[in-house]
């Protein structure tokens, strides 16, 4: 199968091909006529000249002259034409010949070439002259006037073909060799530039072959111009790759969680039932154990939701489109409904440090209301009983700051880098409620990135504070 290399060239160079060769047939046809007319031209001015030099000297010596018929022998060999004169009759009375005994003079020329010199003043035809010459020679004439405007005689110069289109073929010999030049040239540029645009197409073959053997990591190298058709292409293409890899590292992160969490239950809920099965738990502990097996189920049942979930709110963030303008206070207002009974229940204080005015942003709402539902979860779940549960609202810089504050056990300094790696959890601290499986927090850094802002973290003497930043909306 031909490569889109080798057929961009065959097109181009066919293209090239055929263009040139219009381009040199009409350069050709033009020239040989431009050729053809200067020397013609070149032959009238000889023949003006000859015309001149007759008349001047006729006045003295007449048209027989010997220093006449020398100097137009000069005149015809520095041109490379024959010149000859005649009297009013069309007799031949000089001739460029240097022979001392030129056969052309005495031949009189047909009468109709000198009624045609009559009447139209001068000539420019082909032809043999009657019998003068054997083959048909282009012939130039023109009168010889004397003082008084009256013809005297008459001026021929004539050239052979070969004189005419001497210079024509010389010229041509020089043409073709730069046209073969130019047009070798032109196909090495061809055959140049047609690799250069099929370079990004052969990378991106190359990327989609490693792309199945299921390595997403290669991109294509942008060209000079990234806003031409090809560069769009590959900036299209290199995004799917980052789609692609995304995605597979989301699929190996979904496979790692999975791996890292199932093992557990797994392996409790099939030691304890084998225990059953096989008689090695005694019969009066079994319902014990059975309700174990329950727990690790309802473990594993929730464990599998809030992947899920994981899985729902990090595209859902991380898609624009689901970005709209809302009102951060009512939201965390909102929010803070659904934890009175709990809040209440433990003897919490909440105080909501909201300001008076709206404050609006622009996010995924669903989203930022899961982060705020996670961040107050966990500060009611950790938090002493009777002490207090701070939310507060503020904007700095462009930017709302939201604050989840509470008071109870201090997270260890070594636990904070990590404490929003998914599947984390603090044991020895924050260890109230083990009914967790590591992912709000991580589900929190992941939507809070998500929109290019920041979370962090910081706990010392007892009280513990989650900030994050959202985009104040324009």
């Amino acid at each position: 199968m031909k490569s889109v290399y080798l057929r961009n060239f065959v097109a181009t160079a066919t293209l090239v091909t055929i263009s040139f060769l219009l381009t040199t047939i009409a350069f050709i046809g033009i020239a040989r006529s431009y050729v053809i007319n200067d020397y013609q031209t070149t032959m009238e001015s000889s023949a003006e000249e000859v015309c001149h030099l007759a008349s001047a000297v006729a006045d003295y010596d007449g048209l027989h002259s010997w220093s006449l018929s020398m100097s137009i022998s000069s005149i015809a060999h520095s041109t490379g034409n024959h010149i000859f004169l005649t009297d009013e009759s069309g007799e031949i009375v000089c001739c460029s010949d240097k022979r001392p005994s030129c056969e052309h003079i005495g031949i009189r020329l047909p009468e109709t070439v000198i009624e045609q010199l009559s009447e139209n003043g001068r000539m420019r035809r082909v032809s043999t002259l009657g019998t003068l010459y054997p083959e048909k020679r282009y012939v130039v004439a023109q009168p010889i006037l004397n003082r008084e405007e009256s013809v005297i005689g008459y001026a021929f110069v004539t050239s052979v073909s070969a004189n005419m289109f001497g210079a024509w073929e010389t010229f041509l010999g020089v043409a073709v060799l730069v046209a073969i030049g130019v047009f070798t040239i032109a196909l090495v540029i061809s055959l140049f530039y047609s690799k250069r645009m099929a370079r990004p197409l052969d990378e991106m073959a190359a990327a989609s072959r490693k792309f199945a053997r299921g390595d997403f990591s290669v991109r294509v190298k942008q060209v000079e111009d990234p806003t031409d058709e090809m560069g769009a292409l590959i900036e299209s293409f290199n995004k799917m790759a980052d789609s692609l890899e995304k995605a597979e590292a989301r699929r190996s992160e979904f496979i790692a969680n999975i791996s890292h969490e199932l093992r557990t239950p797994m392996t409790t809920i099939s030691g304890f039932a084998d225990g059953i099965l096989d008689g090695t738990i005694p019969k009066e502990q079994e319902e014990k154990y059975l309700r174990s097996i329950s727990d690790e189920t309802k473990r594993l049942s929730r464990l599998v939701r809030e992947m899920l979930d994981v899985s729902q709110m990090r595209n859902r963030a991380a898609d624009p489109s689901k970005r709209t303008v809302f009102d951060l206070t009512e939201l965390i207002l909102q929010t803070l409904l659904s934890f009175e009974s709990r809040a209440t229940k433990k003897g919490l204080d909440v105080d909501p440090q909201l300001p008076d005015q709206h404050i609006l942003v622009r996010a995924d709402r669903d989203g930022i209301t899961q982060v705020i539902y996670n961040l107050i979860d966990n500060a009611v779940k950790f938090a002493a009983p009777d002490s207090c549960l701070t939310i507060r609202l503020y904007k700095d810089d462009g930017k709302a700051y939201v604050s989840v504050k509470d008071f109870g056990e201090t997270i260890p300094a070594d636990d904070l880098p990590f404490i929003f790696d998914r599947f984390h959890k603090s044991d020895r601290s924050r260890s109230l409620d083990k009914s967790g499986v590591g992912l709000g927090l991580y589900l929190v850094k992941a939507i809070i990135n998500s929109h290019d802002e920041d979370i962090a973290v910081k706990s010392e003497n007892g009280e513990t504070e989650f900030v994050f930043t959202l985009p104040l909306a324009e």
